[in-house]
């Protein structure tokens, strides 16, 4: 089967002398291409000096994760697309149970592989770990990572199992079924338009899989840290859109006015904390999305979206009151 490992990269040059040569020292099966999204860095000069075997897809700015896949992805013809960050070390023989996994199940369109922490290889990492999962009010988390709460890699998750999301670090997409979606959603920019794409092929009545023979280890948070305010503001904003999208038309209503409220606790515990940047970000994402409700209304499926979207009850009840810490706790 015909793979495409595609990274897209955004003033990344120390990332891609870092990471780029366990690509295609581990990629034999695969051509590998590398987006450069409009940066201002040398990242274009360091891919033709140093990776002369890798022709740049050069877009002309930086269209965010979004367009930047998907204007890139037109240009690429494969059947199978690996989507990996430019963090992201690779390891011997990382595509074969994933390519195995595609060609046994032919409704499986999705798989992530087991996603480490490149800084503590011990450790799943937060973006994805052992395979995504929701809750009933939409709240994303991780076998292996319940929001900050991180497990060590005990072997525990080297299992094949369908799950609901995949991680936008690592993952694999049969080509047809991206463009059968039209890509990603470019209104997100970044941040979760991951989990609105699996969310949209499940819909579909795909399958998504983490397959835990293969494994990538993730350094995380390399293009927009943490502590970014941007990036709370994309989270929050960018969550909404998926539910407005895809939930059942009737749990639409109350989960938005639960999470509305949540939000605010939340803005709240940043303002006690003495970040109020973030309660701020909380704030202009409320703004956004209401700004652009009806846009997104527009965006949900003429065919009935699942009504088995989630795999717990509250992920934050469960977590905060009480103390669930692993994923075989829930």
């Amino acid at each position: 089967m015909k793979i495409a490992v595609v990274i897209l990269n955004w003033n990344g040059k120390k990332l891609l002398e870092t990471f780029l040569p366990s690509v295609l020292r581990h990629s034999k099966e695969a051509e590998i291409y590398v987006v450069d999204n409009g940066s201002t860095d040398l990242s274009v000069s360091c891919i033709r000096e140093k990776f002369p075997d890798i022709k740049p897809i050069l877009n002309k700015e930086n269209a965010g994760f979004s367009g930047g896949y998907n204007q890139a992805l037109k240009q690429i013809d494969a059947p199978l697309y690996a989507l990996v960050n430019s963090d992201v070390e690779v390891t011997e023989n990382w595509l074969k149970p994933v390519i195995e996994r595609f060609k046994t199940d032919p409704n499986t369109a999705i798989v992530q592989p087991k996603i480490l922490d490149h800084q503590n290889k011990k450790t799943f990492e937060y973006a994805g770990a052992g395979g995504g999962f929701l809750d009933v009010l939409g709240y994303p988390y991780c076998r292996g990572r319940i929001f900050n709460t991180l497990e060590e890699d005990n072997h525990q998750y080297d299992d094949s199992i369908p799950i609901q999301w995949a991680s936008g670090a690592c993952f694999f997409i049969k080509s047809d079924v991206f463009h059968r979606l039209n890509g990603f959603d470019e209104d997100y920019f970044a941040h979760q338009e991951e989990i609105d794409l699996c969310w949209r092929t499940a819909n579909l009545g795909y399958s998504i899989r983490y397959e835990g023979k293969s494994c990538v280890y993730h350094v995380g948070g390399a293009t927009l840290q943490e502590k970014n305010a941007l990036k709370t503001f994309l989270n929050f904003r960018n969550s909404m859109y998926s539910l407005v999208k895809n939930l059942p038309t009737n749990r639409l209503i109350p989960v938005l006015l639960i999470r509305l409220l949540l939000d605010g606790v939340a803005g709240i515990r940043f303002a006690l904390q003495g970040r109020p940047i973030h309660t701020m970000a909380i704030l202009k994402s409320h703004l956004s999305f209401y700004k652009n409700l009806g846009k997104m209304l527009s965006k949900r499926s003429s065919k009935k979206p699942l009504k088995t979207y989630y795999h717990t009850t509250s992920i934050v009840w469960r977590h905060f009151v009480l103390n669930v810490q692993k994923f075989k706790e829930l």
